[in-house]
């Protein structure tokens, strides 16, 4: 036992040794973080699981909470050792290295320094993602600061400076009126495959009552029929002429035949100087172009339906479907049949970047929309690739524009910063708190971004997250932790989506144990992202498995909650989740408060 814990210092120290010029690269402050970094890695480079059996039988520390403080730990289990071999008082020395209270310390002072102050009561911090609403709406985002968010996630992928501004003022704001500072993050879209757009559906507007369990109206659905949507109501808009409506008045109705040739009506409910309301009782689809009558006869002058705005266009795909990826940008398109169900035409979609038809195989595997819908790698054409369906949900999937598209084992060279990235960066660099990376796969990538962080004279006040969402990311975590830690802050942001799409969805539990110890072990922030309660900021109601979740996820600096109508109470619940968990975890240790009943008081 005692040699193999020898082994494995000196295995540290040569490793440190060949890591010496990247060493030497690193920020002050992350120095030694950087040596224990590469001294963790020489220890996980061994397979301990006999030693730590063994260490377990004589009550010493096995190693397994070692990720901050690796060599003060070996030290320190090599003189227990000899001290029981030699029957001789115990001396411990791990002088020149980090000790388990300075470990902890920087672990603390750099979540600090990258995501801000903790609040009262959890040290896990909580980040959001704001949803393009909060331009407009500074209630919500106050609402959120007040809440409990310590950090909001603005992604580059969507929006533009016009509203990215507004957000960042109301958040200021929100923030000088609470007297809470949140931080400010910023998703740089980086190299993401994407389906391109799809041709937009009939022009047509859907509208279903809210009816009981026996089928009874309970709650018509309301609109604003008139030029122009409602100044200040969030109604569904029929747009007609103004003149046209001038005679009506509360009470009158509008009658008129739906795309299905059902007989319907509007119940005029108010009249105003700019259109009027009216509610729908039964299922209705109006259509650009239908008219309107004042009498049921459908004899008096017509009111016509303007234009109304486009479906939103999908491509229905079951299993054994083909879809044709295309190089050219074009709109894509359904399956075409004829009236006996034969396939005319085969679907097809664009795809966001043309290096991809140049570096797959026939047999690769490709994702689309997080996994939802699974193919093939058919047939590789010179400007298009074919693509057979594999699996999808019972009854098929729908696949819609600007969904993501995955290649896990195909050998692709899309690196680094884009051009829309490093034009949206000097926004980030302005108005961010921290700026965040996506699809990080190399040290080059990371090398990148610094230097334009350099050229735009950033990199003192700017915080730097990585997303790791790949398996390259993955694979490559120490030269990528290693080239980051040349400035200070930097955390990791663990991307599950993506990452166990590329990594398989039987190998992300342990991929993400894997980044959490080496994050903890260079004393780097990490924040656990990702399907976090989605189901409760989604739907208002938590699944048992994302509670279970959600109380795993204390063990990181940070949490991230996705965007969603119910997003005030999933930050409340996870609030009070995080706080319960704090006496039973930190970070990688647990903790042993005496034991409570579920609804309070000790055994």
């Amino acid at each position: 036992m005692l040699q193999q814990v020898e082994d494995i210092i000196a295995q540290a120290l040569a490793l440190e040794a060949q890591y010496r010029d990247k060493l030497d690269r690193v920020h002050p402050r992350f120095r030694e973080s950087a040596r224990n970094l590469v001294h963790y890695r020489a220890l996980r480079s061994n397979d301990i699981r006999d030693l730590q059996i063994k260490l377990g039988y004589m009550g010493i520390s096995r190693l397994a909470k070692a990720e901050s403080h690796t060599m003060a730990n070996l030290c320190i289990t090599k003189a227990i050792l000899q001290a029981s071999l030699n029957n001789e008082p115990l001396h411990i020395r791990h002088e020149g290295f980090l000790s388990i209270p300075e470990g902890n310390r920087l672990i603390r002072s750099n979540a600090k320094a990258l995501l801000g102050y903790r609040s009262k009561g959890r040290r896990t911090r909580i980040m959001v993602t704001l949803p393009s609403e909060a331009a407009e709406d500074y209630k919500m985002v106050r609402g959120l600061v007040a809440a409990g968010m310590n950090c909001a996630r603005i992604n580059c992928a969507h929006d533009g400076p016009e509203q990215w501004k507004k957000m960042v003022d109301h958040l200021r704001k929100a923030s000088d009126k609470l007297k809470r500072k949140c931080r400010i993050s910023m998703d740089l879209g980086g190299p993401k495959i994407r389906t391109g757009q799809i041709k937009p559906g009939p022009e047509v507007q859907k509208y279903r009552p809210e009816k009981d369990i026996r089928g009874r109206v309970v709650q018509p659905v309301e609109v604003w029929i008139g030029p122009h949507p409602h100044p200040g109501l969030e109604l569904l808009h029929v747009p007609v002429n103004g003149s046209d409506l001038k005679k009506l008045q509360a009470g009158d109705k509008l009658y008129f035949n739906d795309a299905r040739f059902k007989r319907r009506e509007f119940i005029i409910t108010e009249v105003g100087e700019e259109g009027c309301r009216a509610e729908v009782y039964r299922t209705a689809i109006l259509e650009s172009g239908m008219l309107l009558y004042t009498d049921r006869e459908r004899k008096s002058t017509p009111i016509e339906v303007g234009n109304l705005p486009p479906v939103e266009g999908t491509i229905q795909l079951k299993k054994d479907d083909l879809l044709i990826l295309q190089k050219a940008t074009v709109l894509g398109e359904p399956a075409q049949y004829d009236k006996k169900g034969k396939l005319l035409k085969e679907a097809h979609i664009s795809c966001t970047s043309e290096e991809v038809f140049e570096q797959v195989q026939p047999g690769d595997p490709i994702l689309f929309d997080d996994g939802m819908i699974e193919g093939k790698i058919w047939e590789v054409r010179p400007d298009e690739v074919v693509v057979k369906i594999r699996h999808t949900k019972q009854g098929g999937a729908r696949l819609r524009a600007d969904k993501g598209i995955n290649l896990p084992a195909s050998k692709l060279t899309i690196r680094g910063l884009t051009a829309k990235d490093r034009k949206d960066l000097q926004f980030v660099a302005a108005y961010a708190d921290v700026v965040n990376m996506s699809f990080v796969n190399s040290a080059e990538d990371v090398r990148d971004l610094i230097e334009e962080l350099e050229r735009l004279e950033a990199t003192d006040r700017l915080g730097i997250i990585l997303k790791v969402e790949t398996q390259s990311g993955f694979n490559n975590l120490l030269e990528i932790l290693l080239e980051g830690m040349r400035v200070h802050p930097v955390g990791v942001m663990i991307a599950r989506g993506d990452l166990a799409i590329e990594c398989g969805w039987d190998n992300i539990g342990r991929v993400q144990e894997e980044i959490l110890s080496l994050c903890q072990s260079a004393h780097i922030p990490d924040i656990w992202a990702t399907q976090v309660l989605e189901n409760m900021a989604k739907r208002g109601i938590p699944s048992r498995a994302e509670i279970t979740d959600a109380a795993m996820a204390q063990r990181a600096e940070c949490v991230m909650l996705n965007k969603g109508d119910y997003i005030l109470p999933a930050i409340h619940l996870l609030d009070t989740i995080l706080k319960d968990m704090e006496p039973y975890q930190e970070k990688n240790a647990p903790m042993l408060p005496a034991m409570e009943l579920a609804g309070g008081g000790r055994r």
